[in-house]
Formats: C-alpha cells, sequence, structure tokens
C-alpha cells in the first residue's frame, strides 16, 4: 500500500482546456433510489466534466428501472422467464428430484403463472401516467396506482424467487449480505435472483455498445446501490475490458478501509475508486488515464497496477462557491414519477453542527462542513429554476443551518423567486420566532424533515444533540402555524437509554401529533463511522465484529449495563409502536417529494386526504398493510425488521 495517512492539498495545477485531450465519459446512477427527482452526484460530475471540455454521457438507471419494471414489454419478459421456470420445476417434480426449496418455489411461480399479465401491465402503464399527471392529485387514485406498483413488484419477484423486490421504501432483498464480501461476489454471478443482471443486459450494455466511452463512472451513495452498482461494474468490466470502471459516492468512501484489502474488486470488477468527494478527483483520474497527469497524484484515489494496490496520500476538498451550477442536461426529467419536476440543490457540504455521537453521515466528506454565501445560492436557484423551468427544489443539505434558513428565505421573498421546497433542519433555540417561521413559509417552504431522535433530554445530552424539549415543542408548533408540514424521525434504544425514557419519546410524539404531520420511528443502529463505534467504552457498549462482515456498515453490539434498553428491547419496541400507535400518520401516498407536492398544490399542511381513513392498528388485518409512506411493522408471521436470512454461500 502507498498511503498511510491523509494529507489535505489546496488544489493540483489545472490544466488549460486547449492541453486537455478530450475523453468520452459515461456516468451511471443505479438502482435502488427513490423515483421522484434525480439524485445529486451526476448532474455534479457532469458539470465539471463538461466544463473542462470532455463529452458526458449521465444515465439515471434508477428512474430506468422503475420506467421498464411498469411496462408491458418487460412485464411479457417476466411471463416467459416464469413458464421456463415453471417447466423446469415441473420436469423435476417428474423426475422425483423436487426439493423443498424447489416445491417452495414452485408454489410461488404457479401462483404468479396464472396472473393475467396483459390486464397487469396496462394497469402499471396506466400508474405511470397517473403518478406523472392530474390525476396523481387525488390521493384514492394516486393510491391505487402505487398499489398497482406493488402488485407488480411482487409478480417481478416472483421471477427472481427467492429474491423479494418491493417498490418503496428501498427493501429490496436479493438474500445476499452487502457487508459479506463472499456474498457480495457470489450475487454478482447470481443469474436466478440477481435482477440487476438482466436490467444491465436490457438497459445499461446496448448504451454502453452504442456510445463505447472511455471512461464509466458509477456513483454508489447508498447501501441499496451497492449490488446493483457493482452488477454493472463487472458486467461492463466483463464485457469491454478497454473501458476504464471508477466507482464512488458515499458508501464506497465509507468502506475505503476495507476495499484496499481486497485486490479481487479492482480485478474482476471496477479499475479504480474514487472517495469523498469526486468532482475534481474524478477530472484528474480522466487526465491522468489520457498520459497527461501521473496517476500516483490524483487526490481521493484509490487503483490497481502491476505493483498492486495503492491509496493516494491526498485528499481533495471542492471549494463549494467554485463549482459550476450542477448539470441535469441528458437526464429523463421528464420521466420521473411526479406530476412536477422537483430538482435537488446543495447549499452546503458537511453538517454544521457535525457532534451527533451517533450519526455517521459526514463520513462522505473529509473536511466537515462548508456553505456559499446567501447571494449565491439564491442566484443558483434562480438560474436552475429558469434553466429546467422547475419551480419544485430539494435543498439535500446534511442540515440547513438557521442563519442561512433565515437568510435564504428572506431573499427568496425579496426576489420574487416563487419556488417551493423542502430541506432538513435541526431543532434550534435560534428558531424559536414565529416570524421566521412565517417568513420561511412565505418564501415556499413547505416540508421539514427533523431528527428529533428522542424527547428525553439526558439521552439527547448524551447524543450531544443538546436540543430541549421546549425547544422541540415550539419549533414544531411555530411551523405548523406557519403552514409547514412536519416530519419527525425518531428511534428508541440509545445506549443507556432506559425503558421509561423511551416511552417519554412515545408520549411526546403523540402529545404533539397535531404538529407533528408525519413519523418515522427506528430503533437505534452502530453505524460503523460514529464517535460511539470509535470509543464504545465511553457509551457503555460493547463491539462485536464478527470475521465473516469484511465489508460492514454497521456493528452489532451489546450493552455494559443491561438494566437499559437492548438492541432487540428497541426493535420489539418500535414494532408495537407501529401496530399500536401509529395509525394517526398512516398516509396513502408514496414519498416525501410526494407530500411535498400535495401541500405545494393544496397550499395547507392540514391534508386528511392523504391520511389512511382507520381506526384500527396499522398491523392488524383491519388496518393498512403496505401503503405507509415511511416504515412500518409487518404483520405478525413476518419477518419484520429482523436481519436477512442469507444463501448459501460455500
Amino acid at each position: 500500500m502507498s498511503n498511510i495517512g491523509l494529507v489535505q492539498i489546496e488544489g493540483l495545477a489545472p490544466l488549460k482546456t486547449e492541453e486537455r485531450k478530450q475523453s468520452k465519459v459515461m456516468l451511471l446512477f443505479p438502482p435502488e433510489w427513490v423515483p421522484t427527482a434525480p439524485y445529486l452526484a451526476l448532474p455534479s460530475l457532469t458539470a465539471v466534466l463538461r466544463e473542462a471540455g470532455h463529452t458526458v454521457i449521465q444515465r439515471d438507471i434508477n428512474i430506468g428501472m422503475w420506467d421498464h419494471f411498469f411496462s408491458m414489454e418487460f412485464l411479457i419478459w417476466v411471463k416467459a422467464r416464469l413458464g421456463m421456470q415453471l417447466k423446469a420445476l415441473q420436469d423435476k417434480e417428474k423426475a422425483g428430484a423436487l426439493t423443498e426449496r424447489d416445491s417452495s418455489q414452485k408454489a410461488v411461480v404457479e401462483q404468479a403463472y396464472d396472473v393475467d399479465v396483459f390486464d397487469l401491465a396496462e394497469r402499471a402503464e396506466d400508474a405511470k401516467l397517473i403518478v406523472r399527471g392530474e390525476r396523481f392529485y387525488e390521493a384514492e387514485i394516486l393510491e391505487g396506482a402505487l398499489n398497482t406498483f406493488r402488485e407488480a413488484m411482487a409478480y417481478i419477484s416472483a421471477a427472481y424467487y427467492p429474491a423479494s423486490l418491493v417498490f418503496y421504501p428501498m427493501e429490496s432483498n436479493l438474500g445476499y449480505r452487502p457487508g459479506v464480501s463472499k456474498e457480495v461476489f457470489a450475487c454478482l454471478e447470481d443469474e436466478q435472483v440477481n435482477v440487476y443482471r438482466d436490467l444491465c443486459n436490457q438497459l445499461v450494455m446496448p448504451e454502453v455498445a452504442r456510445e463505447r466511452p472511455d471512461v464509466i463512472g458509477i456513483s454508489i451513495g447508498t447501501q441499496m446501490q451497492f449490488l446493483a452498482g457493482l452488477t454493472f461494474a463487472k458486467m461492463i468490466k466483463d464485457t469491454f475490458p478497454q473501458i476504464h470502471v471508477v466507482v464512488g459516492g458515499n458508501v464506497i468512501t465509507r468502506l475505503h478501509e476495507d476495499l484496499v484489502n481486497h485486490e479481487r474488486f479492482f480485478t474482476e470488477v471496477f479499475d479504480s475508486a474514487i472517495l469523498y468527494e469526486g468532482e475534481h478527483a474524478l477530472l484528474w483520474l480522466i487526465e491522468s488515464l489520457n498520459g497527461q497527469r501521473l496517476i500516483a497524484t490524483v487526490p481521493n484515489l484509490i487503483y490497481r497496477d502491476e505493483s498492486g494496490l495503492h491509496r493516494n496520500t491526498e485528499v481533495y476538498t471542492e471549494k463549494t462557491a467554485a463549482l459550476p451550477l450542477p448539470d441535469f442536461e441528458g437526464l429523463p426529467l421528464d420521466r420521473y414519477f411526479v406530476p412536477e419536476l422537483i430538482i435537488p440543490y446543495l447549499a452546503t457540504r458537511g453538517c454544521y453542527w457535525g457532534r451527533c455521537t451517533f450519526c455517521d453521515h459526514g463520513q462522505g466528506y473529509f473536511d466537515q462542513y462548508r456553505g456559499m454565501p446567501v447571494q449565491l445560492v439564491v442566484e443558483q436557484i434562480k438560474a436552475l429554476r429558469d434553466k429546467y423551468h422547475c419551480r419544485h427544489f430539494l435543498f439535500s443539505d446534511e442540515s440547513y443551518p438557521p442563519a442561512l434558513f433565515k437568510k435564504v428565505s428572506q431573499l427568496l421573498i425579496d426576489q420574487n423567486v416563487g419556488i417551493k421546497w423542502t430541506t432538513l433542519i435541526r431543532f434550534e433555540e435560534t428558531l424559536q420566532d414565529q416570524a421566521t417561521w412565517d417568513l420561511a413559509a412565505k418564501a415556499g417552504c413547505c416540508t421539514l424533515y427533523y431528527g428529533m431522535e428522542s424527547a428525553n433530554e439526558r439521552v439527547l445530552n448524551l447524543m450531544d444533540k443538546h436540543a430541549t424539549k421546549h425547544v422541540i415543542q415550539r419549533n414544531l408548533q411555530m411551523a405548523a402555524q406557519a403552514g409547514i408540514w412536519n416530519h419527525v424521525m425518531a428511534f428508541y434504544g440509545f445506549p443507556g437509554e432506559t425503558f421509561e425514557e423511551a416511552m417519554e419519546t412515545r408520549q411526546f410524539v403523540l402529545e404533539n401529533q397535531p404538529a407533528i404531520h408525519s413519523l418515522e420511528l427506528f430503533y437505534f443502529v452502530a453505524y460503523r463511522h460514529t464517535p460511539m463505534v470509535r470509543r464504545p467504552e465511553q457509551f457503555g457498549i460493547t463491539i462485536h465484529k464478527q470475521e465473516e462482515y469484511d465489508l460492514p456498515l454497521d456493528y452489532y453490539y451489546t450493552l455494559n449495563d443491561p438494566s437499559t434498553l437492548s438492541c432487540l428491547d428497541a426493535m420489539q419496541l418500535c414494532e408495537e409502536f407501529y401496530k399500536n400507535d401509529f395509525h394517526p400518520w398512516a398516509v396513502r401516498v408514496n414519498s416525501r417529494e410526494h407530500v411535498f407536492l400535495y401541500i405545494s398544490k393544496f397550499g395547507t399542511n392540514r391534508l386528511p386526504q392523504i391520511y389512511a381513513q382507520q381506526t384500527q392498528p396499522v398491523g392488524s388485518p383491519e388496518g393498512v398493510s403496505g401503503l405507509i409512506t415511511w416504515p412500518v411493522a409487518r404483520p405478525e408471521g413476518d419477518e419484520g425488521m429482523s436481519r436477512v436470512t442469507s444463501h448459501e454461500v460455500g
């Protein structure tokens, strides 16, 4: 290995545009992600590469997948696949060679094969028209469309048995654990279960063959994209060995300590990996491939040559105010599952607070928080609004700083920008003035997402959040009064939390339900790159690292004090909350962006039509099952929230 420590550098000598060799670059965004808006990674990379004179083809394979899945063409293809599988299983049965697993598969395949695929496909095609048109705003019709998507995914799943492929939230499960490299490599070759192999053959490989790019970059931002992204990379590398395949994104950054121990990834799956921010690192990698820069000088890079794997010592941090406007040209902006385009925008990088002991979001950045001047933020928003005829924006910041929140709101009003927007925000002492919330609402703020985590102040202090219950309550009440939709995220089981303290969170959300319009309640997970995992003894936990988990993003842990809530206790409380208490927040629409558009359309946070009309608990047979925007407990007998059972891999 060539690297020990990380050293930040101010920059590398830029090549003049006329000195650069021009390359053709294809950028891919793999499934699975929400189908409601483009993701910012590709447009950010594209802008820098195009500014430098390179040809860029950017492809959102995620929205391509959803569009393809819910088409007559693909569903008929699935019917044929089911037919071939059924014949093979029937032949095995005649030969007396049917195993118990084969019998289970046969039952699933037979049931799916009996489905009227033409009826399903026609309804799926119409469901796409619904989510993209005016019928979207009729909640009952939208709910029917979303249920059709779920029905189609169940049908597709049968053809990839025992995979469970779901529409939303992102919970598809191929039965391979992404934290175990042995299973990852097995999954990449599994033609029965790995649906992304067929997607790659149908959506990606024809484009690669037609365009013949010099470099392909694959952005893997979330763990749900890991297996799809690596599947695409391996299949491209196998078929087009002359193309340099580079991966990047938050998940790749979080796994960098492990990737350097797995040379097989760099020989079989991809050629190089970019860590942290990728705009200029990718540009300089392309220049090195063109012989205009030494590859050993490219920052943020892991690569392999004849002498082995190397991780370069330099880390480059982007200067946010100097970056070009994200470039969405080439993305299918009319194909997202929304009636009005929503564009993501990032004014800051990292989190201005950056202290929460359970959080690892900052791992994607080597340097923590950086922001842009408010005048530049509003100028760029106006430029994006005008260029793409878009008036809905998703501010994708980790947590919107209070000072920027106030200044952006004022400037949006002063300049009559006329947009609607949503973002994530912290509960803050400095946001205790009703005029601040009224200003934000007037400036187009429709929905806000808060990481409350707990309503117990002792636990909040352990988390280093330092919010008080009074401030939380006041912020929620003021935002609601201004007409903003409040979405609250919390979790049970922070190490050291008692049962009584967890119940304080439950009681708080129930009592403040009128000001909390939607809610997510999780259980604590010990993410690998958090202060807690780095200093477990300080938080009273013992981390258990399992040898087979050689690509871990989180760890199993136990508590040193058995009198507090265990992980299992927290999971159980979470299940009970969704079964018994969640029904006031059970909504019929599908995602955050859909709620955002409803508020924008109807101009109020009072939207009784988007809630499920029910009095029974969510998990009961009479209650809503599977229609919830955010995670919901399964009925008795389902796996619920437990870890997946993995395929046997020898």
